[in-house]
């Protein structure tokens, strides 16, 4: 589980290995995720294709390690997807690389691979050792048309095309003036850790995503939760997975799979992940009265069966579960996120999290971020401006939320 608050304080598949017999010996956990999703499943920017171009994707990695791999997804692809070359290099800034840290990614031995469509594919392992909170650069070359490529529509971080042709390996990445914010193909990082350490899956929506976050400055909750438990030099403690999708819903397929469907591919199955918070049902309860489609509509008891089935799942799959409150939102200036129906419904399935002892743990994000003189708002100091979506200041204090209320 995780460490405790004391410790807190101090510090402020193609190729799989065998695992080790030795309980604390190196083990393989997944160090970054994003969840995937299909071109047209968000409301923002959708994906795009690549054609004879270089993507090169900054990483900020939680867990070091001697060795990396990763995870390439084709899910939501449309045909088969080439990937002509596949690079992991340490990041110096923007688009650039530190000179002598590249690394080529090999699949099954070859340089490219072709991952036919609605399939995944795992690189093979390369020794390449990285501090803990590292920012990994990893570069894929697609050498014809891709058509729209499965993505995750906000990662907060700048992903780089470049000009006509394989840079993969380039220190400096000759960018073409269309850079994004989304992630592309790439789905998990995982690395060998030269001890177990446990893994944390953040599993909710726009709120745990941070979409609101400063952009480039890894200062959603879940990196604040790595900075503070994984210090740059010596092993790591907390692998922290961010796999929250911006307008995502516990019950329905919105802005990607819901998140009872979802929960396989990016928790259950996640290597290394041994607990997982939930935060979902903002989203269940606001979009059909902001979309004003009354066939939308849910309870809370729908809310609370659908929580209630991903307890079951986590601890059948011998996880430890933790469930997050749903914040308030009474300064939202959007046209029916806030209503006494809605209030009713947020206040009853928080009353459940609370007090019906399902969940290992409570992490009252409510009770974090809400305004002392007004608890159906968040605090001003934690508003990014729209009412609903907590700042910097608010992702730290989820992040402390996290540390302190999970033992």
């Amino acid at each position: 589980m995780l460490v405790g608050i004391a410790s807190l304080t101090a510090a402020k598949a193609q190729v799989a290995e065998p695992a080790t017999a030795d309980f604390n010996g190196p083990r393989w956990v997944a160090t970054w995720g994003v969840p995937p999703m299909a071109n047209g499943s968000a409301f923002g920017a959708g994906s795009r294709s690549f054609d004879n171009q270089t993507l090169r994707q900054i990483i900020p990695i939680t867990v070091g390690g001697s060795r990396v791999r990763i995870k390439l997804s084709n899910e939501y692809g449309v045909g088969a997807l080439i990937v002509g070359a596949a690079h992991v290099a340490v990041q110096s800034t923007g688009a650039s690389t530190v000179p002598g840290t590249d690394r080529a990614l090999t699949f099954r031995g070859q340089e490219s691979v072709v991952i036919p469509e609605g399939a995944t594919v795992f690189s093979d392992a390369v020794n390449f050792s990285v501090s803990s909170n590292a920012r990994l650069a990893i570069s894929l070359y697609f050498p014809q048309n891709t058509g729209f490529v499965t993505y995750h529509e906000n990662g907060t971080q700048t992903a780089y095309t470049s000009t006509p042709g394989n840079f993969s390996d380039a220190v400096d990445l000759p960018v073409q003036n269309d850079t994004s914010l989304s992630k592309y193909v790439l789905t998990f990082v995982e690395v060998l850790s030269s001890r177990r350490v446990d893994g944390l899956a953040i599993f909710g929506d726009s709120v745990s995503e941070g979409s609101t976050t400063t952009v480039n400055a890894n200062r959603r909750a879940s990196d604040v939760l790595s900075r503070w438990f994984n210090l740059p030099f010596g092993p790591g403690r907390l692998a922290v997975l961010n796999q929250s999708t911006g307008c995502g819903r516990l019950l329905s397929d919105t802005c990607g799979p819901s998140g009872v469907s979802r929960f396989d591919r990016e928790v259950l199955n996640a290597t290394g992940v041994n607990q997982v918070l939930i935060e979902l049902g903002l989203v269940d309860i606001i979009l059909p009265t902001v979309l004003g489609d009354a066939t939308q509509i849910v309870t809370a008891d729908q809310i609370i069966a659908g929580l209630r089935q991903l307890i079951r799942r986590a601890h059948q799959g011998g996880l430890r579960i933790y469930g997050a409150t749903i914040t308030p939102n009474g300064s939202s200036p959007v046209p029916g996120v806030y209503t006494p129906e809605n209030e009713a419904k947020r206040q009853a399935v928080n009353r459940w999290i609370r007090t019906s002892r399902q969940f290992d743990a409570v992490v009252d994000y409510d009770l974090t971020l809400r305004d002392p003189s007004d608890p159906y708002q968040l605090s001003p100091a934690y508003d990014s401006g729209d009412g609903i979506h907590p700042n910097d200041a608010g992702h730290e204090a989820i992040a402390r939320a996290i540390a302190l209320s999970v033992r």
